[in-house]
């Protein structure tokens, strides 16, 4: 159910300070969730001179908050075929990635197998499921179908009322505030820097992309710029029009309960479920705590938890899983997932020489990690935006031509 971290690995170089005078380099990652340092973490390893650029925290950013499910077959709906391919490749990618990430790092990512079950709470929850299943069929995503019986004999705590359900045996979990810290140790292991301050103004010179200014004074100059910051990636100022998606904050709240001591553990792998037409999850941890979620609110930028969203969370776990009415609160989460037109990646070369995005991932983000950071390693290494990518490129051609206009 979970991998075991191999010892700390001597860095190939020596680690770089924290922040340093500002200086050329040949990249710079403008954000420091998981998306932007595993770009920084994959350049630095093909030899790139990379400085991360980025706050120590940001609210509401949404690596702090995911659960970290690895579930292309969970999240499969129907005219998302091209992205569920996506989150396939990036989710079979994840073993190699986190073992590299570990040695690199010396850290534990978080990493779970054990599958996810999805159930149904009624029989018209269980038609829905139903429809799922068959889709993820024709995507070639495993799933065995099973009845309410079969779900319980997997997960004993699951209520009596639930009805039948999907086993999606290759859709795993991580923890996405674990995986973060070994992002940034495993970066600056392989000599990436950081510097801790917000990135305030794009800079260009001769017609291209030269760095960027910083919020409390200064400037880092750099052949190429790569912008991950979430949400917030539109309100960097000097960004040529239309090359960067209006991207909008979807609001989800969640909750992170903890077993308590010598308790049985409520769930002992992902559980996805349908409740009346509502989904709910359950993504337990290796410390014992379970995280429930989430909501999907349009709501902007608001940060405020609600006794509703609470409420509503609660009511449908306990639904399926009346065990977790014993579960202690730790922590209530609030964060800004970044949607952008589609709710689709943007990924790569902008029309602008030497920008580039990966930004837009809305609820996919931990998922599509591994195969964001390596097609962004790809482009920044000079090879171009690798096939599996192109349909989210940010512009029309692998090449950065033609780019798109968003308007």
């Amino acid at each position: 159910m979970r991998t075991t971290p191999p010892p700390p690995s001597s860095p190939t170089s020596p680690s770089p300070p924290e922040s340093g005078p500002p200086g050329a380099c040949d990249v710079l990652v403008v954000g420091a969730g998981v998306i932007g340092l595993a770009v920084a973490w994959r350049a630095a390893r093909r030899g790139l001179r990379v400085t991360v650029v980025a706050p120590d925290a940001t609210p509401g950013a949404a690596s702090g908050v995911a659960a970290g499910m690895l579930t292309p077959a969970g999240e499969a709906v129907f005219g998302e075929e091209a992205l569920m391919r996506f989150g396939a490749l990036s989710r079979d990618r994840y073993p190699a990635f986190v073992e590299e990430l570990e040695r690199d790092s010396g850290r534990h990512a978080g990493y779970r197998t054990g599958g996810t079950l999805q159930v149904a709470y009624d029989t018209d929850d269980l038609a829905r499921l139903s429809e799922l299943a068959e889709l993820q069929a024709r995507l070639g995503l495993p799933a065995e179908r099973l009845t309410g019986r079969a779900c319980r004999r997997l997960e004993p705590m699951l209520a009596p009322s639930v009805r039948g359900g999907v086993l999606a045996p290759d859709d795993h979990s991580v923890d996405p505030r674990l995986l973060t810290a070994a992002l940034a140790a495993a970066a600056r292991r392989r000599g990436a820097g950081r510097v801790r301050d917000r990135a305030a103004r794009l800079l260009t010179s001769g017609g291209r992309a030269a760095g960027v200014l910083l919020a409390g004074g200064g400037e880092l100059r750099a052949g190429q710029v790569v912008l991950a910051a979430g949400v917030w990636t539109p309100e960097i100022g000097g960004l040529p029009d239309g090359a960067v998606p209006p991207l909008r904050p979807v609001k989800g709240q969640l909750l992170r309960l903890r077993t308590p001591s010598g308790a049985a553990p409520v769930v002992t792998r992902t559980v996805r479920g349908l409740v009346r037409g509502t989904p709910v999850y359950l993504v337990p941890r290796d410390s014992g705590e379970v995280v429930v979620g989430a909501t999907q609110e349009e709501m902007g930028a608001d940060l405020n938890p609600t006794a509703g969203g609470v409420w509503e969370l609660l009511r449908d776990a306990h639904t399926l899983v009346p065990g977790v009415g014993e579960l202690e609160i730790a922590e209530i989460c609030v964060g800004l997932r970044p949607g952008s037109p589609g709710n689709a990646p943007l990924l790569g070369p902008t029309a602008l020489p030497g920008l580039h995005l990966a930004v837009g991932h809305f609820r996919h983000g931990v998922l599509f990690t591994p195969a964001t950071g390596d097609a962004l390693a790809d482009v920044l290494a000079g090879e171009g935006l690798p096939a599996y990518a192109r349909p989210f490129a940010a512009a029309r051609g692998s090449d950065g031509s033609e780019a798109r206009q968003w308007t």
